[in-house]
């Protein structure tokens, strides 16, 4: 069930790896391989270590590993199925499916997405050339909304008529019910789902058109803004921030974004110069929204709308969010009663400004409590003091709440020990900041490994395998490698001659070493590395026959186990002498391996020194 093997590795060779994670996250080379901050948990020094050449990526701060389709499946939030999809449509390459159940689903969902670009493009049509969106052009003009405008920000018109998109794009029933754009109405006709009105259309962050945001014209009955029905089965308004396809590379680039309420707050920022905006679809600003703009590495949201409507239940949501997503969230300092859609086109440079001085969040609060107050009086300010701090006991970072509480102590006059008391009766729990994996290895800053994170001689030999191939070609076997992990991972990696294929079919603790070791090709020479694989699994060989020594019946036969261990001895410590190690290389590699595959199979003997060349 899937997609034929065939298209997967046509999607993987047609991508590059470099690029798609670029697009989430401010990357750079490093040498042979390219560095980045890591999106998939959030960090302020590169932890991502991309290999290009071998097509994987490793995180040495979370630990999250995998190839081009694994990082599109974390990123996006998509099954394997979606990520090659979503990579093919990148590519141009057509996929095949296993399945006919699925590869019909699959297509039914790219049809509702087709019929809604089909909707966009004959919407925007219409109020470029259609007589009847005459009036519609007038009143965006009015607006400050020119030709160019419109264009790209693709903006259209639906007619207030019945079904002229339906009769337009001839839909089945069920398919204009689920993509959105009409219903079946109770004369059993299909009918517009938007009649009469200016049409925002909106993508998701992939580029594909979802939905409509639609505003009213003047004077017309029903609400202001209609957005796409949330039964459509390919929008989902809690999912979906308008303007974030548009301006994703941006706010990657900047590690921040603007948090609107409209369409016409994010058409008016980039207006002004600034793409960095993106707006809810007619709903509150969700975790979901956060964690997709954290996706797209920002680390800092500035709400460019009135934060402080929603109150103390907003407010704990914040506050939420900064610790779960390590993210700073602040206010846009806008003028009283100011839009930023307007403010965006007639006074570029005061948006500007309130976006540069955004306060955080609960400075604002603290601000908005004490706007107005009355501070004549001893009563006033005591009364002002409390409201103010009231808005602070929300926040649940005692080292946060006690700064803001002597703040208010000193603007309003009063004892800060007396505030501190009142402070303390709300929430002390401290937030919880997570770096990654607990007690995982991080690297240095470049992903480089550092002395703690030191390799294993099975580490490196398995880096060598991957990277240096055929300089160890012949002298390395699975018998050396006594970690089942680096053991799996050796032979599906001799088996199929690359990282990402060999991936596919191992463990994930053997996928995850190999991402791991791709990602540095290390610098230790060939001859050390051996020396050292050879050192170990000599060692282990040594106790194995120590063992079966104490144990035989056969005085002839403790001997030569004895003598085994006295020969292994010796080599392994002419590895320790530079001018002996290749010729102890020679003579004890080939050994090694021929005890290992006895010992392996369940009727034959280990090797002993009398059947091998001591040298």
């Amino acid at each position: 069930m899937g997609i034929v093997a065939d298209d997967v590795a046509r999607v993987r060779a047609a991508t590059d790896i470099v690029a798609i994670i670029g697009e989430h996250t401010e990357i750079k080379r490093s040498g042979r391989q390219w560095m980045a901050r890591c999106p998939l948990h959030g960090e302020r020094t590169p932890s991502l270590s991309v290999s290009p050449d071998k097509g994987v990526y490793y995180c040495f701060g979370c630990q999250r590993s995998g190839d081009v389709i694994t990082f599109v499946q974390e990123i996006e939030g998509l099954d394997f199925a979606g990520a090659v999809e979503m990579l093919a449509a990148r590519a141009g390459i057509r996929l095949t499916y296993t399945s006919r159940d699925e590869s019909a689903a699959r297509s039914r969902r790219k049809r509702l997405l087709e019929s809604v670009a089909g909707a966009r493009d004959f919407y925007h049509q219409r109020l470029l050339d259609g007589r009847d969106a005459g009036p519609a052009r007038n009143y965006l003009r009015s607006r400050g909304y020119d030709g160019e405008l419109v264009r790209r920000w693709k903006l259209g018109w639906a007619p207030d008529g019945w079904d002229y998109l339906a009769m337009k794009l001839r839909l089945s029933d069920d398919d204009l019910r689920d993509s959105g754009l009409g219903f079946m109405n109770r004369r059993g006709r299909q009918q517009d789902f938007f009649r009469g009105r200016i049409l925002f259309p909106i993508t998701d962050e992939r580029g594909d058109a979802v939905g409509f945001g639609g505003r009213i014209m003047p004077g017309a009955d029903g609400p202001k803004y209609l957005n796409t029905s949330t039964e459509a089965k390919v929008y989902d308004k809690s999912r979906v921030l308008y303007g974030l396809h548009e301006h994703r590379k941006e706010i990657v680039r900047a590690g921040w974004a603007v948090v609107c309420e409209g369409y016409t707050d994010v058409i008016g920022c980039a207006t002004a110069g600034i793409e960095l905006a993106v707006a809810t679809c007619g709903t509150a600003l969700t975790e979901d929204h956060v964690r997709l703009l954290k996706r797209f590495s920002a680390d800092r949201l500035v709400l460019a709308f009135d934060a402080d409507a929603a109150g103390a239940a907003a407010a704990g949501r914040v506050y939420a969010w900064e610790r779960q997503f390590e993210l700073e969230v602040l206010v846009a300092d806008l003028p009283d009663g100011a839009d930023p859609g307007d403010l965006g086109r007639t006074e570029p440079k005061a948006l500007q400004r309130a976006i540069d001085n955004a306060l955080p969040f609960l400075q604002f609060r603290v601000d908005r409590a004490l706007a107005g107050a009355d501070l004549s009086t001893i009563e006033s300010r005591a009364r002002a003091a409390e409201r103010a701090v009231t808005v602070v006991r929300e926040h649940p970072d005692p080292m946060v709440r006690d700064p803001h509480v002597v703040q208010i102590a000193d603007r309003c006059q009063v004892d800060p020990d007396h505030l501190r008391r009142f402070a303390a009766g709300g929430p002390s729990m401290a937030p919880a900041r997570s770096g990654g994996a607990a007690g995982g290895p991080r690297g240095s800053p470049d992903g480089r490994l550092t002395p703690e994170d030191r390799l294993t001689p099975e580490d490196e030999a398995l880096q060598l395998a991957i990277h240096r191939p055929g300089e160890v070609a012949g002298r390395l076997h699975s018998t050396l490698f006594g970690d089942p992990a680096h053991r799996e991972a050796f032979e599906a990696l001799a088996r199929t001659g690359g990282v990402v294929e060999a991936c596919d079919q191992v463990s994930e603790p053997a996928a995850q070493l190999l991402h791991r070791l791709a990602v540095d090709a290390g610098r230790a020479s060939v001859e050390d590395v051996l020396a050292r694989v050879a050192r170990l699994t000599a060692g282990r060989a040594m106790n194995s026959l120590r063992r079966l020594a104490a144990s035989a019946a056969d005085p002839a036969l403790r001997q030569q186990y004895s003598a085994s261990v006295a020969w292994l001895k010796a080599q392994s410590e002419r590895l320790d002498e530079r001018n002996t190690t290749a010729e102890a290389l020679a003579v004890l590699l080939p050994w090694l391996v021929e005890h290992g595959r006895r010992c392996e199979g369940a009727a034959s003997a280990p090797l002993v020194a009398s059947q091998a060349d001591p040298g």
